[in-house]
């Protein structure tokens, strides 16, 4: 029982103390005015009176009520009912706020919020002062209260005749029950009735309407999310102008959070005196006025939920965890339909009759019911999880959080861990752990509908059923007696309040109240106390706990299968059969994964242990411990799914002796687990074992019985410790004090009991079993840190010999040991402190426990040192050998090996991964430094991998980046320093060092390699020391004059002019060009095209004598040699003559101005111009572009005659002058002034160069072009300025319109002069046709009329207010680039995509973001989409200019692009040469600086530009297969050693550089035999005579074939030059490197039996596939090769075999009419003709051959025309290359043979054949079917021949002879005499041998 109310009070305004303008407010009375005993007096109600504060108010306002809580410092609330109403404010109070009045006049003169109306008026100036009735109690009963604060009002207002007095005094005596369903009458004795009705369980809240409310007004999702961030312990903020709407929300709230209490600041209205408290750091639920709502902006951790707009706010910072799925969708479908019940009905065609909608009460409790059902899914089958620690006399018990979650599949879940960690559940623990107690609606429900909860998860009609059975309890619990009489409570007349009271509220008598309240207590006193026994029962526990989603653990699901491997190598082990286990070991160590065979294994070794097999030998101790640390790797701290637990007595079982008297125990070899480290760890096994123990107490009765009560035993046995409890508790009053005791004596000794025990279990697994060592290994691991501790792979093989190298010097070993034992000491005391305080041990016994912690690990240091004594003496485990790496001829050892493990490195296919095959990484080996290049060179650490060498390699000059890093290495569990490289090339080396390598070796390895990748000069790197004696610290040299003057360049020229040019195939004066006939356009006739060194120079501005001094010509003759003039020449782009006969013919000329680099340093000495510019005016126009690079020609197109011309970027100043839209000359014309006009008139010197475009017809268009859908192909009076934008920018449009690849080329700029702009001349194609797919280019054939002569493609930035050329000679296209940092930056993201680094979490998706987030497809798709726009250009009959930033970068990588996508012959391997020689050599792309070649780059980092070109070429290979003479890997080479510092090619930063080291010429005659290649391209020459590795075999070009790939990032793909590695051997791109040892021919038979399989096994990642497996044609031309070497006859060179070959194809198909034309293929074949390429990679034999041997074999003709052609190419191919016994050719080649009778000779091939004694002949060589046969069994003789008529007649008379059969003669003829006699002379040695 407990009284109604405790306090009744009366509050009223009064002045503020310090004179401000609010008030505050003041208690006139309360009563009782003693405190009760029970209960004190709460302070500060007069705050929670009025929230907002007090203030006098200028119109009488209705009366308010709302319920405030107060908390007291007992965590008990008090309900604060108050009823405010306002009477006429005295003069005192007028006084203290006249300030405030003023205010709020000015307010109401400007038409503010207060304007009294008539009827509400006072008197003029009347103000009203708020007073306030309030109600203090500690129960809940709301309405209660309202009606009796509005019953003292109405006998007030209405002046009733009731004395006030009685019937606060009635209220204040007045007893209800707490609980129990019981309905109490009570009457305050003013003629009322009212009807209490308590609840039946105290435990369930009562909500009335609340939650219904708060659903109502924010709906589902943010109740949700505010009823997660209140279990999460998050701040949450109320916000509405309604208190008693803040109070119900806050009571809602707390509702749903059932059966958990909320332990936090609760304060559901809050003061606006106290705002303050907003800001505390801990977790709270408050309600706030709205009108405050600018105080609350600017906490930055507040949840806010605002009731009156519905919304809630999550701040940036805070996250608030969601449910657990499936959990959330449901919860939230189910709510769904509660609140939205038409909803299900909604679609139906017939809907049904509506049912009457649940009442306001009624749907509180189906909300409250589906958060019930929630909390019973979530804490399913928690009661499980509870270890009963004590029993008696006060249960205590903990909750088992890491099982809970581990057995729930919820380990991730930050929701549940979350919650499980707060106070709240840590009271729901304590309240309802308890065995025996009251139970409640909660915990039926979790014991007995969970089953019918998961039942019913898929039918929502049957959990709606479920809902509103579970919401009818909530009801009847708060509304026991629903029929109840009415209440009778007298309310005051409507408006009473606008009436003018006849006084103030009355001052009670003190007296008369407190006399009631002293009679109704000394009743009660009087009365006995009315004690309702309580029900308490046995809680039930439910059905065990099953996973909230049942996962299928994929990759290492649970099958039958893997237990039995793990049963069945733990038997091999057990039962000593050591090689069976081996060969299972792995699979066990993979199965090991799995939850379920991690417990398999502990189950089987329990058994082992249990049969006594615990003592075991030194390889079973070692496969055991090895299984035990697979377990233990894979356990979190918190050990979910009890593994270590299980472990744990294991580890201290298992065991082998070494020596007598000395044990080894498992538990030493099994420490470094960060699991040991975890004190929750122990705590819960601690808990675990206690609770046995306990619960074996109380069960030992039972095993005492008469051996015949066997039936009953097992179910006494089977009662879980909680059943146990229960019992005991229910018989604990019953029992005799001396019992009780005892019981309690019992229970504290066990607990004592198994603190000691584990004392010494935790010193076993603390301290390590090698003490010298121990420091050490403890800082790392942090006891008691466990973020810091690490996890062990496997075990050394000998588990103790783990520290052989490290001195154990005396004097040091105690304080190192004493050191360790102090940390172990602290932290199990800091244990024992813990668990022995909660389980209630006594502080005797603690002190005890004390005092014998430091002697228990005394003690077993003691032990531990013998045992690591004898465990050195083991044999140690044998290290592998040192692999040597293969050295390049000339590399030389800088550092030998260092011993180091590979670790995997985020690639998953080394470490064998998800794509299955063998673990090769991690691999344990040694690194080296060379001269050249890092190579790891080891083998795998996993034994059964098998003996393969793994190799990982990268040059030295290719370190991007090295970091140190800390890993652990396999074998060694401690953390190992380590050191990651990362290089440019894409490979990736992160080692551990072993732990016989000291820090100085490693630390000199750190700088030897520092000092070989950035050399002081460039003269240091490999290609200049190669051969040479190795000085890694050579002095840098004098460092050089930075403008050398033209006399030293001069002698320079000089001296190297006497050489001959490095980069030219044979040495000649005059230049020749090669054989490029059936290739490019045929070369000019005229003889004077050659490119000759004319002598008469017009006067230069550079160089004073009118003529070249005999030195310069010899110059000029090296420079004329270079590979730009050799092209030059073939495009006819002009020469060096400067006669007037040649100039009026040749629109260029070739101009040797810069022959001394003076003009501009970073271009070539010989350079393209208009024939009209002369040689001084070059000088003024370089100074308008950057660096000088002014517009020089590079390429001009055969067809078109358009030339591409290339540049730096424009100057400011170069602009001014050039462009700006008013040109009006200003006085004193400067420099920069005049520069400009030379520009201005050099550009119109290039225009003037060109073919007049006046005609409008033919390929005057744009072909091929499909831009922006801007602008109509209609001349528009725009500004004629393209704008190449962001690709991103136009993907708005994108969706609307179909785009094509010129999507983003868009038209910008200000209204201009005439002409249509080339935004609409490019855009508006679609009109007319549409482009295809993929942003292909739409078909040609439309007329393009307008066009202007020359486009200058420059950075939009730079041309910002440039006006076009008033003449329409050339047109500005301002583009968007990237710069070189840009390139820089993505590239390293793209490093970091395709070599992590580290080991990913999730495979699939992580790599394709990065990759994305690179950004580096998006350059690629920039630069072909901006070459593909000039392609588009030149061919259209437009020059072109590509000016961008320095000219030196993405430039070069335009022009590049568009001269290998217009020219069929850059596509060829001598064309490619020549497009990098000429555009990135010549033309100074900066490699040195670009690739941070030496010490002064190392600041600027990789920038690979030229890398990013290669990709572009990839790309366009990839789309253009046919079209390419170089293969693939061609370009992954070029990728590989521009950065490599192998070759000299690649090194310096222009020619001037290069000419300055005497690098363009080298000496002539020099001996170039075995001197190793300084140029790249004789390395692919001489590899390229050797092997096709360069060679494409789809080459089968279309004659002037422009190609346009597609550049979406869609359409590209990665190159696999970027994620493709071979570990058998390293890169393959030095090929010396990559031949492996060959293997045994298939001939071979080992003791005459059946031939060796030649099969192998190849695999990803470790195998070079292409090597390995090398595409048909290799294979056979190598085939051809080793037979002719087998035969004796030197080999042919493939070239010459596989065009034989090409041509018999061609000549086969063309008799019997199946071959087609060329012409027909290339219509028949596709644009971007991939079929002929996928058919060779991909297709049946037959196809490929007849589709790749030649371009003519069309596979359009019939369909069984080109299979018989397939079919016979094929039989043909590999007839030849035939190995069987009939081909044994002893001698072979082409004779005249004279036919029979009248038939003419014909030439033959034949073969002579001694194993058959057969001369046969057949049509040709390369046929399979033998036209004739002569056995030589017949021959009689063989003479001289005679010449006969219609013989040969080139052929001497003596080549004739004649073979006599006994048929007929035979007449031959050879082709010469000597073969003849070769012929003659074999045929004899037949017959003679025979």
């Amino acid at each position: 029982m407990a009284r109604l109310a405790d306090y009744f009070v009366l509050v009223a305004f009064g002045p503020h103390p310090r004179g401000s303008g609010e008030g505050q407010g003041q208690i006139l009375q309360r009563f009782p005015e003693k405190d009760w005993e029970d209960n004190p007096f709460p302070q500060g109600i007069e705050l929670f009176c009025q929230p907002s504060g007090w203030q006098l108010c200028p119109e009488r306002s209705p009366p308010t009520f709302f319920v405030a809580v107060l908390t007291d410092i007992n965590s008990e609330r008090h309900y604060c009912a108050c009823l405010t109403f306002w009477e006429p404010a005295g003069p005192t109070q007028e006084a203290a706020c006249t300030e405030d009045a003023a205010v709020r006049e000015e307010n109401a003169d400007e038409g503010g919020p207060v304007q009294l109306s008539p009827a509400t008026a006072g008197p003029p100036g009347q103000l009203f002062a708020p007073k306030t009735l309030v109600l203090v109690s500690r129960l809940d009963h709301a309405e209660v209260f309202r009606n009796s604060l509005g019953l003292i009002y109405t006998i007030h207002v209405e002046g009733l005749n009731v004395g006030l007095e009685n019937v606060v005094g009635n209220l204040l005596t007045c007893i209800i029950p707490l609980a129990g369903g019981s309905q109490r009458t009570i009457s305050l004795g003013a003629g009322d009735r009212q009807v209490i009705q308590t609840p039946l369980t105290d435990s369930l809240p009562i909500s009335r309407c609340s939650v219904a409310l708060l659903f109502r007004q924010l709906g589902i999702a943010n109740v949700l999310s505010l009823f997660c961030a209140a279990l999460t312990e998050h701040k949450v903020l109320f916000l509405s102008r309604s208190y008693q709407r803040l109070s119900d929300a806050c009571r809602g709230l707390l509702a749903l959070l059932f059966p958990l209490r909320y332990s936090f600041t609760y304060v559901p209205i809050l003061p606006a005196q106290l705002l303050e408290v907003l800001s505390t750091p801990t977790p709270f639920i408050i309600g706030v006025n709205a009108a405050f709502q600018a105080e609350t902006q600017e906490l930055l951790d507040v949840i806010v939920a605002d009731l009156d707009g519905g919304t809630v706010t999550v701040p940036e910072c805070v996250h608030i965890p969601a449910l657990p799925e499936p959990l959330h969708s449901q919860t939230h479908s189910v709510l769904s339909m509660v609140l939205d019940p038409e909803l299900e009905l909604a679609d139906l065609a017939f809907p049904p009759p509506m049912a009457s909608a649940s009442s306001l009460k009624m749907q509180d409790k189906e909300l409250r019911a589906v958060f019930l059902r929630l909390f019973a899914q979530l804490l399913q089958g928690y009661r499980w999880c509870l270890h009963m620690v004590r029993i008696h006399p006060e249960p205590v018990i903990r909750f088992h959080k890491a099982a809970f979650l581990g057995q729930r599949g919820l380990v991730e879940d930050d929701f549940l861990m979350k919650v499980l960690e707060g106070m709240a559940f840590a009271g729901f623990v304590s309240e309802r752990g308890v065995p025996y107690r009251p139970t409640d609606l909660f915990d039926e429900l979790v014991a007995h509908e969970v089953a019918r909860m998961r039942a019913d998860e898929n039918n929502p009609q049957r959990v709606l059923r479920h809902v509103k059975e579970l919401a009818e309890q909530l009801y009847k619990n708060e509304n026991p007696y629903p029929a109840v009489a009415m209440h009778k409570v007298q309310r005051p007349g409507e408006a009473s309040h606008l009436r003018r009271a006849p006084r103030p509220f009355p001052r009670l008598d003190e007296g008369t109240v407190q006399w009631i309240v002293d009679q109704a207590t000394a009743k009660m006193q009087g009365a006995p106390p009315a004690v309702k026994a309580e029900r308490r029962t046995t809680v039930p526990s439910g059905p065990p706990m099953t996973a909230i989603v049942e996962r299928s653990s994929g990759l290492h699901g649970n099958s039958a299968r893997r237990l039995e491997v793990v049963r069945n190598c733990i038997s091999c082990v057990f039962e000593g059969k050591m090689l069976e286990a081996k060969k299972l070991l792995p699979a066990v160590l993979r199965a090991l994964k799995g939850r379920a065979a991690r417990r398999c294994l502990t189950q089987e070794l329990h058994l082992h242990v249990q049969q006594n097999r615990a003592v075991l030998d030194h390889q079973q101790f070692d496969f055991v411990v090895r299984m035990m640390n697979c377990c233990l790797q894979d356990c979190t701290s918190l050990d979910e799914h009890g593994v270590a637990a299980a472990l744990l007595p294991l580890v201290t079982a298992f065991c082998r002796k070494l020596s007598p008297g000395v044990t080894q125990f498992a538990y030493s070899c099994v420490q470094e687990h960060v699991v040991w480290s975890t004190p929750q760890f122990w705590e819960a096994m601690f808990y675990g074992d206690v609770q046995t123990h306990i619960r074996a107490l109380y069960l030992e009765p039972a095993e005492d019985r008469d051996p015949t009560q066997v039936g009953e035993a097992p179910a006494e046995d089977e009662r879980s410790a909680l059943d146990v409890a229960s019992e005991q508790r229910r018989l604990w009053p019953t029992l005799s004090r001396e019992k009780q005791q005892e019981l309690v004596q019992k229970e504290e000794s066990t607990v004592f009991s198994q603190a000691i025990h584990y004392a010494n279990r935790m010193s076993y697994l603390l301290l390590p079993l090698d003490t010298s060592k121990s420091r050490l290994l403890r800082e790392r691991a942090g006891l008691g840190d466990p973020e810091s501790a690490s996890n062990s792979l496997l075990t050394s093989s000998m588990a103790g010999s783990v520290a052989e190298s490290y001195d154990t010097e005396s004097g040091f070993e105690d304080a190192e040991t004493c050191d360790v034992a102090g940390a172990v000491v602290r932290f199990i005391n800091r244990f024992v402190d813990k668990v022995c305080t909660e389980s209630g041990v006594t502080s005797d016994h603690l002190k005890g426990l004390h005092v014998m912690v430091p002697d228990i690990v005394q003690m077993h240091i003691e032990t531990l040192e013998a045992v690591h004594r004898e465990s050195k003496r083991l044999p140690p485990i044998q290290k592998p050998k040192l692999l040597r790496p293969r050295l390049l001829p000339g590399e030389e050892c800088v550092l030998d090996g260092l011993r180091v493990y590979l670790l995997p490195d985020g690639r998953e296919e080394g470490a064998g991964g998800s794509a299955g095959g063998p673990a090769l990484l991690p691999a344990e080996g040694a690194v080296f430094l060379t001269t050249y290049r890092v190579i790891f060179t080891g083998m795998p650490t996993d034994p059964l991998v098998g003996e393969q060498v793994v190799v990982r390699s990268f040059p030295v000059a290719a370190l991007t980046k090295e970091k140190r890093v800390s890993v652990q290495t396999p074998v060694e569990p401690l953390l190992q320093d380590g050191l990651q490289l990362r290089s440019c090339t894409f490979q990736l080396l992160k080692m551990a060092f072993d732990e016989e390598v000291g820090s100085d070796s490693a630390e000199l390895f750190r700088k030897q390699l520092h000092k070989l990748r950035y050399p002081p000069d460039v003269r240091g790197t490999f290609a200049f020391t190669l051969g040479s004696a190795h000085t890694p610290g050579r002095p840098p040299r004098a460092t050089k004059d930075k403008g050398p003057s033209l006399r030293t360049l001069s002698r320079n020229l000089v001296k190297n002019a006497k050489k001959t040019m490095g980069r030219q195939h044979v040495a000649r004066k005059k230049y020749h060009p090669p054989g490029w006939e059936h290739r490019g356009p045929p070369p000019p006739e005229d003889e004077e095209d050659a490119i000759s060194v004319s002598e008469e120079l017009e006067p230069s501005t550079l160089t004073p004598a009118s003529a070249l001094k005999p030195s310069d010509r010899m110059t000029m003759s090296s420079l004329v040699e270079r590979a730009c003039c050799r092209d030059y020449q073939r495009l006819g782009l002009g020469t060096l003559s400067s006669s007037l006969s040649r100039a009026k013919s040749e629109p260029f000329r070739i101009s040797p101005v810069n022959r001394m680099y003076a003009i501009c340093r970073s271009y070539p000495g010989l350079l393209i111009v208009p024939q009209s510019v002369q040689d001084n005016a070059l000088q003024r126009v370089s100074r308008c572009y950057r660096q000088n690079r002014f517009p020089v020609v590079c390429w001009r197109s055969g067809r078109s005659k358009a030339v591409l011309l290339r540049s730096g970027g424009l100057h400011s100043k170069g602009v001014v002058g050039l462009f700006k839209a008013q040109n009006a000359p200003s006085p004193g014309q400067s420099q920069a002034d005049s520069s400009s006009l030379e520009q201005e008139k050099y550009l119109q010197a290039v225009v003037s160069s060109m073919p007049r475009c006046a005609d409008a017809s033919g390929r005057n268009t744009l072909s091929g072009f499909s831009s922006a859908h801007m602008g109509s192909h209609v001349p528009s009076p725009r500004a004629r300025v393209t704008t190449l934008s962001n690709p991103m920018a136009a993907s708005a449009s994108r969706r609307t319109a179909p785009r094509g690849k010129w999507g983003s080329v868009r038209a910008s700029g200000r209204s201009g002069v005439l002409g249509g702009d080339v935004g609409s001349r490019l855009a508006g194609r679609d009109m007319l046709a549409p482009p295809q797919a993929n942003g292909a280019p739409p078909d040609p054939g439309f007329l393009r009329p307008q066009r202007a002569p020359l486009y200058i493609i420059g950075d939009k930035a730079q041309l910002k207010g440039v006006r076009p050329d008033p003449l329409q000679q050339w047109e500005l296209v301002p583009i968007e680039v990237f710069e070189a940092r840009q390139v820089k930056t993505s590239f390293k993201k793209l490093l970091k995509a395709c070599v992590p680094g580290c080991p990913a979490t999730e495979p699939g998706p992580s790599f394709l973001r990065s990759l994305e987030d690179s950004e580096w497809l998006t350059q690629i798709h920039k630069l072909l989409q901006v070459s593909v726009l000039v392609v588009e250009l030149l061919d259209s009959g437009s020059s072109v200019l590509v000016s961008l930033e320095d000219g030196w970068d993405i430039t070069t990588q335009v022009v590049s692009l568009v001269q290998l996508l217009s020219d069929p012959f850059y596509r060829t391997l001598e064309g490619f040469r020549l497009l990098v020689e000429k555009e990135w050599l010549s033309f100074g792309h900066r490699f040195s600086h670009r690739g941070a070649h030496t010490l002064a780059g190392q600041s600027s980092g990789v920038t690979p530009v030229f890398l990013q070109f290669l990709d572009c070429v990839h790309q366009v290979h990839l789309q253009f297969p046919m079209e390419f003479e170089f293969s693939p890997f061609y370009l992954k080479f070029l990728g590989y050693h521009h950065v490599s510092r192998r070759f000299r090619t690649f090194l310096l930063d222009s020619d001037y550089e290069r000419i300055e080291l005497g690098l363009l010429y080298e000496e002539k005659g020099e001996p170039r035999g075995q001197q190793a290649c300084r140029s790249v391209w004789e390395y692919v020459d001489r590899l390229s005579k050797r092997t096709p590795l360069f060679y494409n075999y789809m080459y089968a070009p279309e004659d002037a074939e422009v190609l346009r790939p597609y550049s979406n990032v869609s359409n590209l793909k990665v190159w696999d030059f970027y994620t493709k590695e071979t570990l058998a051997e390293g890169p393959l791109y030095d090929w010396e490197l990559a031949q492996g040892p060959p293997e045994p021919p298939e001939e071979e038979r080992l003791d005459g039996g059946a031939p060796q399989s030649r099969r192998r096994v190849v695999w990803p990642c470790y195998d070079s596939r292409p090597r390995a497996q090398p595409d048909a044609i290799s294979r056979l031309l190598e085939e051809l090769q080793r037979l002719e070497t087998e035969l004796g006859r030197p080999p042919e060179r493939w070239k010459d075999t596989w065009d034989r070959v090409k041509a018999a194809q061609r000549l086969e198909g063309r008799p019997d009419g199946r071959g087609t034309p060329s012409s027909l293929l290339v219509s028949s074949v596709p644009h971007h003709r991939r079929s002929l390429g996928v058919y060779l990679q991909e297709g049946p034999v037959g196809s490929t051959l007849s589709l790749s041997l030649d371009s003519d074999q069309s596979s359009g003709s019939t369909a069984s025309g080109s299979r018989q052609a397939a079919r016979r190419s094929t039989s043909t191919l590999y007839s030849q290359f035939q190995t069987a016994e009939s081909e044994n050719r002893s001698h072979e080649g082409t004779l005249y043979k004279k036919g029979a009778f009248m038939k003419p000779w014909k030439a033959r091939w034949f073969v002579l054949d001694k194993t058959k004694h057969q001369l046969r002949y057949y049509d040709h060589r390369v046929d399979t079917e033998c036209k004739g046969v002569i056995d030589l069994a017949e021959v009689e003789a063989v003479a001289p021949g005679t010449h006969t008529m219609g013989a040969p007649k080139t052929v001497d008379e003596k080549a004739f002879f004649d073979v006599k059969t006994t048929r007929r003669v035979y007449n031959f003829c050879a082709q010469d005499v000597p073969s003849a006699q070769q012929w003659v002379d074999q045929i004899q040695g037949c017959l003679s041998d025979a």
